[in-house]
């Protein structure tokens, strides 16, 4: 296959197991999708999903919000782990949405990745989900499979993105990388992994990472 087949390949199955696709972060508006991503850093979504309803039933807006000390918010959010950081980050990008942005989430990459502990994947989230904009956000799961596929050098994940948005049309960057994610935990995780189910990687994979797989199945 070319490398060109491939990507059509990989557009079409995750096409045809993924025809709906929901957004893993559960949130109501552009504020608590904002604060979702931003503790989803080193830590599962499943696990924030069950912290932002008890944090989001008492502040679901910067204005609420700040009325909690970093303290308060820390008690709240300490399970999801990095909570001293990331409370600071919450308590201190929401006085910023209210003194700068009128309490609301700009649509810009650059104002969002000025405020604390908001990196670019995160804003890249943010723009993507919550405006529509594209952006090809890249978490562990893609840069993952990206190099599974051998559409990637798997360096880091700023060449990951690059990666990606070259071989990919711009117009499917939103679904398509939501796509990837899912696929990632169900049938291409990290631990656990049975290429049998995993048709990409088996079709198009790299064959250093497929021979691998079965080495360490032999021993």
């Amino acid at each position: 296959m070319t490398k060109q087949e491939k990507v059509k390949f990989v557009i079409n199955t995750l096409n045809k197991i993924y025809p709906e696709i929901t957004i893993p972060l559960e949130h109501k508006n552009p504020y608590t999708l904002l604060i979702a991503v931003l503790l989803s850093a080193q830590s599962t979504d499943v696990g924030v999903n069950k912290i932002t309803p008890l944090l989001f039933e008492r502040a679901d807006n910067p204005y609420d919000m700040v009325k909690f000390t970093v303290e308060e918010i820390r008690s709240i959010i300490k399970p999801v782990g990095l909570s001293p950081m990331k409370s600071k980050g919450i308590h201190g990008l929401s006085q910023i949405l209210i003194d700068k942005y009128n309490g609301k989430v700009p649509k810009s990459f650059e104002a969002l990745e000025s405020f604390p502990a908001v990196g670019h994947k995160t804003a890249s989230v943010v723009m993507s989900q919550a405006f529509g904009v594209p952006a090809f956000p890249v978490d562990t799961h893609i840069h993952r499979l990206m190099y599974r596929w051998n559409l990637s050098n798997g360096k880091n994940v700023t060449q990951t993105e690059k990666d990606a948005k070259r071989l990919f049309p711009k117009e499917i960057w939103n679904d398509l990388h939501l796509q990837i994610i899912w696929y990632g935990r169900e049938y291409s995780p990290a631990r656990g992994w049975n290429l049998e189910k995993d048709i990409i990687t088996k079709t198009i994979g790299r064959k250093s990472v497929i021979n691998e797989y079965y080495k360490s199945k032999k021993s």
